[in-house]
């Protein structure tokens, strides 16, 4: 799952992203509302985490922006003020959830999961296909009822399949929401990291369908 920050404090900025990279989330991060609302527009990120008190552009009109154009990716905002009033502006132009300043960072990454399994439909941290769990909270996988143990860019491709349960998943949509702006995207990449979650969980989990992508076994 691939997220965006927009935040112009520079050490909170890094806070958010190094907590969230813990959460096995791949993180973009703008340092001001012309910045964010461009990466927003233009690349398919699974929620955003939004500061309304921005340089350039303020948060308020960066969120108004983006659903006028129909971007529906969830939204976080994070505001400096406590106040009810600002609150309620956010979530009416669109914001999904917030949180005030100061916060518990652990309270930002549960609020970021629930947005994400929310938009994918998903109740609970807890998505199960047959033999397999991946728990989004933890990041947890079970097969079997025994501990697989994934490396972050494994953990992220198969949550993503894992939200789209039957689903063929294409590889320029992975790769879109596996990997951060800046990461060399090498075409191989994916197939090799499909073939090392494939000898974890087994050959017939991951399935292949040639020219369309890869899917999800019911397990």
């Amino acid at each position: 799952m691939r997220l965006l920050v927009v935040e112009d404090h520079a050490t909170l900025a890094g806070q958010l992203r190094a907590a969230l990279e813990e959460a096995h989330f791949a993180v973009d991060v703008a340092a001001d509302g012309e910045e964010g609302h461009f990466l927003g527009d233009t690349e398919p990120y699974d929620a955003v985490v939004l500061d309304l008190g921005l340089p350039v552009q303020d948060g308020m009109t960066v969120l108004r922006r983006w659903r006028a154009a129909g971007r529906a990716m969830p939204v976080l905002i994070l505001t400096a003020r406590d106040g009810w009033t600002e609150k309620v502006a956010g979530l009416n132009a669109g914001a999904d959830d917030y949180l005030a300043k100061p916060f518990m960072m652990a309270e930002l990454v549960a609020r970021v999961q629930a947005l994400v399994r929310r938009a994918h439909g998903q109740a609970r941290s807890e998505i199960t296909l047959g033999r397999l769990v991946v728990d989004t909270a933890t990041a947890r996988v079970m097969l079997d009822g025994a501990a697989v143990r994934l490396t972050a860019l494994e953990y992220r491709l198969l949550a993503y399949l894992a939200h789209h349960p039957g689903q063929v998943v294409s590889k320029t949509e992975l790769t879109e929401h596996l990997y951060a702006q800046d990461f060399d995207r090498d075409s191989n990449t994916l197939e090799v990291v499909v073939g090392r979650l494939r000898k974890k969980l087994g050959e017939g989990m991951i399935e292949t369908l040639r020219g369309q992508g890869y899917r999800l076994a019911a397990g």
